[in-house]
């Protein structure tokens, strides 16, 4: 926590607000505002780019927006996984044009393989090869988020192939 409440400590004023993409980051987002040492006023955005798939359409869509001004505010957004990048550009661009004062990021997972150039977060909690992830909040149509802790989906789930089907052990992942 202490390296998330570092650049709002001893700032007087009006509480940070953090900002946490529904749903896929909402179990890192309650754990981190428990250990931040900083005054603080939720808000939620949610925002669609997968539908049932297990890859990304590229088209973000803005689900649910926030229900308090943020001009002049200091924002820590709170995201579940950053991969190509495509939904955390336009949550920042939709986000920059209310004139907040500051915007820091924090993502659970980062899979840096897949991120275009010029997308980054301030704060990552692990760097993850291109695999689909669930659990801790990561879905696949809607699944698997209840699990309590993260895993690989198999090919087979979100390509219509057979459980028997010969493996591919380019999708395992190895300890670094």
């Amino acid at each position: 926590g202490a390296a998330f409440s570092a650049p709002y400590e001893g700032k007087r004023g009006e509480p940070l607000v953090i900002v946490c993409t529904l749903k896929g980051a909402t179990p890192f987002f309650a754990d981190l505002a428990r250990v931040l040492d900083c005054d603080q006023q939720w808000e939620f955005m949610s925002f669609s780019s997968y539908g049932n798939s297990a890859k990304s359409s590229g088209a973000v869509q803005l689900m649910l927006d926030l229900k308090t001004d943020i001009a002049g505010r200091d924002l820590l957004v709170v995201e579940d996984i950053l991969d190509t990048g495509n939904t955390l550009k336009y949550m920042l661009k939709q986000l920059g044009a209310r004139e907040p004062k500051s915007v820091k990021t924090a993502v659970l997972l980062h899979k840096h393989e897949m991120t275009v150039e010029g997308i980054a977060a301030d704060f990552v909690g692990y760097k993850i090869p291109n695999h689909f992830v669930v659990g801790y909040g990561l879905d696949y149509a809607q699944k698997y988020r209840g699990l309590p802790f993260i895993g690989v989906v198999a090919p087979w789930v979100y390509t219509g192939g057979s459980e028997n089907a010969p493996r591919d052990e380019s999708h395992d992942i190895q300890p670094s």
